[in-house]
């Protein structure tokens, strides 16, 4: 009888170069970035559709620096330490339509969820805090788009702005930052109020007292005291001391500045994200 063939030789996972085990995924905070960007990218890519919104809102800058601005110039009625009222006020229109644009951020938030949107999202393994942070900087970009308008028409009346690159970069941060955070507050009080009039009527309460309790018109020293109680804990006072700083060179506590939007930011993200799942329901 022929011998019975031998067995054959076991080949090595390292000779063929074949896995024995599947690749492991990479950890949540090395994709985290990428979801993020993802998120960005999809609300930033309905502009390419629509771009009414950015014309429309570019309006009532307009109209401020043109009217208010120009208007208070020639009274010199508020004391800018020198500077031309109008220069005084463009970081602070800057900074006001950026939030504008912002705080009803979450009424998109709400429409995704009234089209089934939201439920899809959230069953997908992206992390609740990576869509919240996508939908944020989406609103910084926007916002920042949004100051590009405003500081060329700063320009073309004459307002005496900074070119500096780096100082202008530092403006685009301050923007977003401010843009993140007010974002993350109104989807805060989408969250609460899980309805798009109520939240409506939530932002129209919250905006002009954030705006008008801020530096953004007049310096502090001219607030009675309460006032500048309110002023010191209000964001929006913070990003407008950075774009003045940054903008027309004037004295600023630009980090401090930088820490309280980082800070704000960063707890707005975490309301927001923490609201989510209830706002799905």
């Amino acid at each position: 009888m022929s011998e019975a063939p031998a067995a054959p030789q076991a080949v090595s996972a390292e000779r063929t170069g074949l896995l024995l085990k599947p690749p492991q995924p990479r950890a949540g905070w090395r994709l985290f970035p990428a979801r993020v960007g993802a998120m960005c990218a999809v609300e930033l890519q309905k502009l390419r559709h629509d771009r009414t919104e950015l014309y429309t809102r570019a309006v009532q800058p307009a109209l401020w620096l043109l009217i208010f601005g120009q208007t208070f110039t020639r009274i010199k009625a508020i004391p800018t330490d020198g500077i031309p009222y109008i220069d005084y006020l463009a970081p602070g229109i800057i900074a006001q339509s950026a939030m504008f644009i912002a705080i009803f951020y979450g009424i998109q938030i709400i429409w995704e969820r009234d089209a089934g949107i939201l439920n899809k999202l959230l069953v997908t393994p992206t992390p609740r805090s990576a869509l919240i942070t996508g939908k944020a900087f989406a609103a910084g970009v926007k916002s920042l788009v949004q100051a590009v308008v405003v500081i060329l028409i700063a320009a073309v009346l004459g307002v005496a702005l900074t070119w500096n690159p780096l100082e202008l970069l530092g403006v685009a941060v301050v923007v977003v930052l401010g843009s993140a955070f007010f974002s993350c507050l109104s989807m805060t009080i989408a969250g609460i109020v899980l309805s798009r009039d109520r939240l409506m009527g939530f932002g129209q309460a919250i905006t002009m007292p954030l705006f008008f309790g801020s530096n953004a018109l007049y310096p502090l020293s001219v607030m009675p005291g309460w006032l500048q109680a309110v002023s010191k804990v209000n964001p929006l006072s913070y990003q407008v001391d950075a774009l003045r700083g940054l903008l027309l060179g004037t004295p600023a506590h630009l980090a401090l500045d930088f820490a309280v939007l980082f800070v704000a930011a960063a707890l707005g993200i975490a309301a927001a994200s923490s609201l989510l799942g209830r706002l799905a329901r």
